[in-house]
Parts: C-alpha cells; structure tokens; sequence
C-alpha cells in the first residue's frame, strides 16, 4: 500500500564539532520519503521555490518517489541552518527563513486522496487540517508535531489530534503536551485526545508505544559514529509508516514491527550528511535487522 507525506523540501545549513554543510538537501517530507522508500511506493507533497533543482531528488524518484504532488511557486525554498553541540543531542537553530512554505496551502492531487497511509509531517496545526480535510477514508493518519505548536496553537492543535489515528512525538513534547511527568502517562493522556496509536521517541533510550491497551518499548540501535542527527526523526516516521503500509493495518505487531524499522532507518540517517546515510540502506537493512534482533533479544 502507498503512503502519502506532506512536509517540508528545504535547504538545510548544518555545523558539527568536526564538519559543516551548506544548503543541503533536508525537510521532513524528504528525509521521512527517503526512509519510507526502502519499504514501499511513496507520495509526496511540498512546495519549493524557483531556485529548487528538482535534479535534487532524482534519487528519490528513481527509488520510487512520486512527486507529482511537489509545487514550484515563485520565491525561495524554505531554509534552515543550525550548529550541533558536542553533545549531539543538544542543537541551536542559527536561522530559519520559510520562504515559499509559509504561505503553503498543500493541493493532494485528486487521484491521490484515497491513499491508506497518510503521514502529516510537523507543521502548522491548520495546515495538517487542510490536508485531512482532502483525503477519502485512509487506513490510518498519523501526525508529527512540535513545542512550538503545542505552546503556541494548543486548541487547534488538540483539534487536529483528535481527528487522526497515530501520533509520534519525543519525550518533552508528551510532557509539554499532557503536563504528565510519567512518559507512560502521557502517552495514555495523549490516547485519551482521540489517537489510538502513540509512540513516543526517546533518543538513545529507544521508544516506547501505545496501541489500544497495549504498551511496548523498543530500544535504540547502538550506531558507533554520529555524523549528523539532522532528520532522524522524520526518518524515523517513514520507517515506521512504511511497515505500517507493508502490513496493511495499525496492530499492534505492525506498530511494533514499524517501531523496530523506523529505529533502524534513522539509525542510518544519523550516520552521514543530509540523506546520504540513508543511500546505504538498500544493501545493509537487512543484517541490521539481524543484529538488531541479536541486540535486543527479540528472536
């Protein structure tokens, strides 16, 4: 089955302790179809600029990737710069320009909206509104958010979360969310807004997910080299979607078995520069799986 994203396609300006890039490839929509790919057919949906070379994503389209749902409109593509510390989990956003994206009103194409598998990528709460108002019965939705929203847009973000069937989220943002210190609350309290499904990020402690009654906790994969954490996230959400769209519905098996590839998938992500990580997953996901399995006991 397909599954649909609508998020950024950005330029992405990063600084680490030990290396820098400008204006790479980046945005939530490109790295969680990067990530999704690997796992099935993939629909995409942005907006950029006229300085975008769509030649860009040529890998993307090759992999399977249809962008029929990506808008050229006058202006600048969205742009983001940012410095990691030497505690990679730690980053300052230097600056961040919308361009084009901050007027977006996303268009699904008419013959997309009825795809099952729908992924809103974090955004403006009114936003992911317009795209749930366009599509015909999906299997499942599952929406990605942000503190910025959270403090800033509480009710119509509340809104949108009690229209849809999943949401991932990181620790503080369930916090900040539910006012609930316990992640294990928190994701109950977030279930009791609507969502069935839950799953909350938590780094180098792995995740842990909410699917009706039942609770799970995935760890994460031990990567030895960090080289830019940029989109591990969104990475994160394709795999996760992707094997959801494999298995065809949002058990709790598939939850967990989309739990186990986003990790893995994001894994890969970290370990290079803008998606270049992600280029090795065709040959390798494979033996990370095994030794995933191996690692965490899982069988």
């Amino acid at each position: 089955m397909s599954v649909l994203v609508v998020g950024t396609v950005a330029f992405d300006s990063v600084e680490t302790p030990t290396e820098s890039r400008d204006e790479a490839l980046g945005g939530s929509a490109v790295y969680f179809a990067a990530a999704a790919r690997h796992l099935g057919p993939v629909r995409l949906v942005g907006v950029v600029g006229e300085d975008f070379d769509r030649g860009l994503l040529e890998d993307l389209e090759a992999g399977g990737v249809e962008l029929d749902g990506l808008e050229v409109v006058p202006g600048e593509t969205f742009r983001w710069a940012g410095r990691y510390l030497d505690d990679m989990n730690q980053r300052e956003t230097l600056s961040t320009c919308l361009g084009v994206f901050e007027h977006f009103e996303p268009k699904v194409p008419e013959e997309w909206r009825g795809t099952p598998f729908v992924f809103l990528a974090n955004g403006a709460p009114p936003i992911q509104a317009q795209v749930l108002d366009q599509m015909t019965d999906p299997v499942f939705t599952l929406l990605d958010t942000m503190d910025l929203w959270i403090d800033n847009m509480p009710d119509e973000l509340r809104g949108v979360i009690g229209r849809v069937d999943g949401i991932v989220v990181n620790d503080e943002e369930a916090r900040a969310l539910t006012g609930e210190n316990s992640i294990v609350n928190a994701a109950r309290a977030i279930q009791g807004m609507g969502p069935e499904v839950v799953v909350v990020k938590r780094g180098e402690h792995g995740a842990l997910f909410a699917v009706g009654s039942e609770l799970g906790a995935v760890p994460a994969f031990p990567t030895g080299e960090v080289v830019d954490p940029t989109g591990a996230g969104d990475s994160f959400a394709g795999g996760l979607m992707g094997a959801l769209a494999q298995a065809g519905n949002a058990g709790a098996d598939a939850v967990r078995r989309g739990v186990v590839d986003g990790t893995l998938l994001a894994s890969f992500t970290v370990e290079g520069f803008s998606t270049e990580g992600l280029g090795r997953v065709e040959s390798d996901l494979e033996s990370r799986r095994a030794a995933f399995r191996r690692f965490a006991s899982l069988g």
